[in-house]
Order: structure tokens, then C-alpha cells, then sequence
């Protein structure tokens, strides 16, 4: 008969610690679960973080609920130690409470680590704490056959931890703030990399992730990039029990590339390579992208929506053979990475026009992530304007001044501005004033976000005798012209999506 390990008493405890283990620790079914483990010692988490804060204000609740989970994994472990026969419950339980302490247990390691790596000084001399945190696990799983771990298993772990701590590091730093729709992204990006289920994604899902196509959306500005960095540089990567060293570098496995910078011809030999001879100043033989990545690398597509339709029609082929050519040459190359794509268009639409091929459309949508406008971020009432301006102020003017600067900008920003003001640049706007403030004391602000020669043509429009409906029907097109988005537009003009498309497109 099988022996309890954790006592009557213990077994809700036990059972929602666990549980704590497999939950997206940026929302809110995690908060409750830490709720009900520490009742009334549960302390509300800030919501509004910028990189470089501690811990600590991160995740108030850790230390005590990591006392929780030792108090319960000593005795259990004694127990274990002497039975023949466990409960499965029991032993999954039991094997969560280890992954939960010995995790934060070499999280200081592993934070050492990652910031080696994007200093530029990735694994000097391999990784010198792996037998430590081996050590440490077999001490708790190693005394009962049905608990005891192979030694792949065991670097199986070490490296889903390293994935687990990039994530969280990544996601706070490359998101500032905390209103409702910065925590819901968040959540996302986390999603993005481990999917809904993370006990599934342990099992089987971990090494198999980069045949998922990641499309971020949303409008010019708006940070897409620092969500695709997030998410590539938070990939699985195993761990070399043999050299020591995890297999690549984190740091340098994103290749980003954008392509409305590019022409069709240098686009291709940047994702593809080419033979010496292939074009005119292709003097030698070059590994492309889709090459170079390997197999835990990421290449991000920005501005994907700028495409001409033959190089959607390579691409697509890439996707669904995984397989590519050099330009020049007629070898088959497999491509092993993950491929993230971005753009502020509007694809379904553009589908619609005939400019975007509806079956690459689907190939992209697997995975699909919208960052906000800075607008609907600012429409919390909470301090995120202040929270955004200092963390510019502090990247523009260091530590000596950020502090004035935020000050300065903040209050010059709710003065002249004020809440109505729409930031139809987003966050590179945002930056770009505060900028200005530090230069000349003031930031000259767009009307109603269009450019000056915009809203010279709605003010000739107005003295042309333009009526009410050609006018908001303009102002509408300035707005699409921007962002590429009918949602985008509707929700700057504050009617539904149906009512902005016959705006943009002049229907009365």
C-alpha cells in the first residue's frame, strides 16, 4: 500500500505550492494562488516596475512562500526516504516544491550568468555551478526510485531554468510600466515562449517551439521589437553536460532584419545566403540568416507587411519545407531556427487589397502578440506616465540627473499636453519629447497628431468648405495613413471598426 508523504494537514498547502510552479507568474490565477498559500501574509505586488528594480518589489511574497515549501520538503523527503511505495499525487507534488526552491535557489547564479552574456562575455570558461545545483537536486530526488532523475533529465532542468529566469529578466526588460494593458502583454510574451500549459511544454514542447511562427502587431513605435527580443532571447537552449556549456549564446542568437529597408535582391541574400557570382558585388560565398541562426536562433522579419509578393512566395516556401536555397545555388539548406515577423499593417485588409498573400497570412498567425498604443498604455490612471518619462529620462541623462529630467519632462508634459493628448508616435514619440524637454525646455507637439502639412490640409479644407463628414472622413485617412490599421483607427477616432473603414475610405 502506497505510504503518504505529506500529511492530511499538508496536502492543501503542498497541493497549491505546486500548482504555483506551472502557472504564467505575470497573471492573475498565479496572484490568487499565492493569495490563498499566505492568507493574510500575502502583500500586493507593484504594478508599476522598471528594469533594474528589486526583486523583491517584483515578487513580494517569494521568500515566504519558498519558507512555505521547505517547511513541507524536509519531512516529506525523510518520509520518502523510507517507503516502498508513493502516491503519484504525492510525487509530482513533491517534485514541484524541489523545481520551486532549488529554481530560486540558483537564481543569483544564473542572473550572473545571463548579464555575462550581454556584456559580451558569455560562459567564460563553461558554467561552473551545474554540479553544484545537481547536487543539490539529487539531495532531494535521489533518495526514492520513483523521484530519482537520469543524469539528461538533469540537465534536461538545469536548462529549463535558465530558460525560465531569461524570460522573467527579458519580459521586465524590455516592458516598463504597469498599466493593465503592459501586465496583459506581459502574461503574453510569457505565453509566447512557454505556451498555456507548462507542464506540457516540459514534457515534449521545449524542443520543438521553432516551428512556430510569432506575428506581432500593433502601431508604429509602439515597442515590437523589444517584444521580439524578449521572446528570442528567452528560447530553449540545452545544456552541453559534456563541454560544460550551454549550446549557443543567448545573447547573439536574434538576427533581426528590416525589410522596407532593403531591396528585394539584398533582402534575399540576407535571409538566404549566396554563391560567390550570384549578383553583382557578391565577390565570396555568404552564410545568410536562415543559415546562421542554427537550430536556437531567432530571425525577426520587421515590417513584414512591406513585402512585394515574390518575396512573400520565398518566404512561405521556407516555412513550410523548412528548407532554403542560396541565391545562386541550387542546394537544399534545412533551416532549423524560429522565425518572428512584425508589422503596424493592418494584414487582413491588405489581403483584402491584394497587396499580401492570404496563404503567408496564415503561415504567420500561429502565434500572435499586439503591442498597445501608448494612448490606450497612458489610459490607466495610474502613475505610468511618470513611470515611462523617469526610465527615459534615466537612459538619456544617466543617474546624476534622470531624476530632474523626469521631473522636468513629467511636468512639462501634464502642463502643455495634458490627458487628451493622443502620442501618435507612441513610445519613440515619448522618448523623442523628453529629448526635446532636456534640449530646449519645451517639445513641440503635433496637433491632434497629424503633421504639420497635415493639418494644413484639413485647415485648407475647412476654409474650402469642406463639411463635417469630408473633414472627420480626412482626418480618419491621416490616421490610417499612419498606422496602417482600421482597429487602430477606430480607436483613435472612438467609433467602431465598420464606422472608421467608411471614414478611411471616403463613403458617405
Amino acid at each position: 500500500m502506497p505510504q503518504k508523504i505529506f500529511s492530511r494537514d499538508q496536502w492543501p498547502l503542498a497541493q497549491k505550492l505546486a500548482a504555483i510552479v506551472y502557472r504564467n507568474p505575470f497573471e492573475e490565477s498565479r496572484w490568487e494562488l499565492e493569495r490563498e498559500c499566505l492568507g493574510k501574509e500575502y502583500q500586493e505586488r507593484s504594478r508599476y516596475v522598471v528594469p533594474g528594480e528589486a526583486e523583491e518589489l517584483l515578487a513580494p511574497n517569494l521568500n515566504k512562500l519558498l519558507g512555505l515549501a521547505r517547511s513541507l520538503m524536509e519531512p516529506a523527503r525523510a518520509k520518502l526516504a523510507k517507503a516502498k511505495e508513493v502516491q503519484e499525487a504525492e510525487v509530482a507534488a513533491y517534485e514541484n516544491l524541489v523545481h520551486f526552491v532549488v529554481y530560486h535557489e540558483f537564481m543569483e547564479k544564473y542572473d550572473k550568468l545571463i548579464e555575462s552574456s550581454l556584456e559580451g562575455k558569455p560562459q567564460p570558461g563553461g558554467v561552473s555551478f551545474y554540479y553544484e545545483y545537481r547536487d543539490r537536486q539529487r539531495y532531494f530526488l535521489a533518495v526514492h526510485a520513483a523521484t530519482r532523475f537520469s543524469p539528461d533529465q538533469e540537465s534536461l532542468y538545469f536548462a529549463l531554468y535558465f530558460q525560465l529566469r531569461r524570460a522573467w529578466l527579458n519580459i521586465y526588460r524590455y516592458l516598463v510600466g504597469g498599466s493593465p494593458a503592459i501586465c496583459a502583454l506581459r502574461g503574453r510574451i510569457w505565453s509566447s515562449c512557454f505556451t498555456h500549459d507548462m507542464r506540457r511544454y516540459q514534457r515534449s514542447l521545449y524542443n520543438r517551439m521553432s516551428d512556430i511562427v510569432t506575428l506581432i502587431t500593433g502601431p508604429s513605435g509602439s515597442g515590437k521589437e523589444l517584444v521580439a527580443r524578449a521572446v528570442g532571447m528567452s528560447r530553449f537552449v540545452p545544456f552541453d553536460l559534456k563541454s560544460g556549456k550551454f549550446a549557443v549564446d543567448f545573447g547573439s542568437a536574434f538576427y533581426p532584419l528590416n525589410l522596407s529597408a532593403l531591396s528585394p535582391t539584398l533582402i534575399e541574400s540576407e535571409l538566404f545566403g549566396h554563391r560567390k557570382g550570384a549578383f553583382t558585388g557578391a565577390l565570396q560565398d555568404r552564410e545568410g540568416y536562415f543559415e546562421e541562426c542554427g537550430a536556437f536562433g531567432t530571425v525577426f522579419l520587421d515590417e513584414i507587411g512591406e513585402t512585394d509578393s515574390a518575396i512573400q512566395v520565398k518566404l512561405l516556401r521556407v516555412l513550410q519545407t523548412r528548407q532554403f536555397q542560396r541565391l545562386g545555388d541550387t542546394t537544399l539548406r534545412p533551416f532549423v531556427g524560429k522565425v518572428m515577423a512584425a508589422t503596424n499593417r493592418d494584414l487582413p485588409e491588405e489581403i483584402a487589397a491584394g497587396t499580401f498573400r492570404e496563404d503567408f497570412y496564415f503561415r504567420l498567425c500561429a502565434d500572435r502578440i499586439r503591442t498597445p498604443a501608448l494612448k490606450e498604455i497612458l489610459s490607466d490612471k495610474g502613475n505610468e506616465l511618470e513611470v515611462l518619462v523617469r526610465h527615459i529620462s534615466f537612459k538619456v541623462a544617466g543617474p546624476v540627473d534622470g531624476d530632474s529630467l523626469a521631473d522636468e519632462a513629467t511636468t512639462w508634459i501634464q502642463k502643455n499636453l495634458g490627458q487628451a493628448y493622443q502620442w501618435p508616435g507612441n513610445f519613440r514619440e515619448l522618448e523623442q519629447c523628453v529629448r526635446n524637454i532636456l534640449i530646449h525646455g519645451r517639445y513641440e507637439a503635433e496637433d491632434l497628431g497629424l503633421s504639420r502639412s497635415d493639418a494644413e490640409r484639413v485647415k485648407a479644407g475647412v476654409e474650402g468648405g469642406l463639411t463635417a463628414n469630408q473633414l472627420l472622413s480626412r482626418y480618419a485617412q491621416e490616421i490610417y495613413r499612419r498606422n496602417g490599421s482600421y482597429e487602430e483607427t477606430a480607436r483613435a477616432l472612438q467609433v467602431d471598426r465598420r464606422t472608421a473603414k467608411r471614414y478611411v475610405l471616403g463613403v458617405d
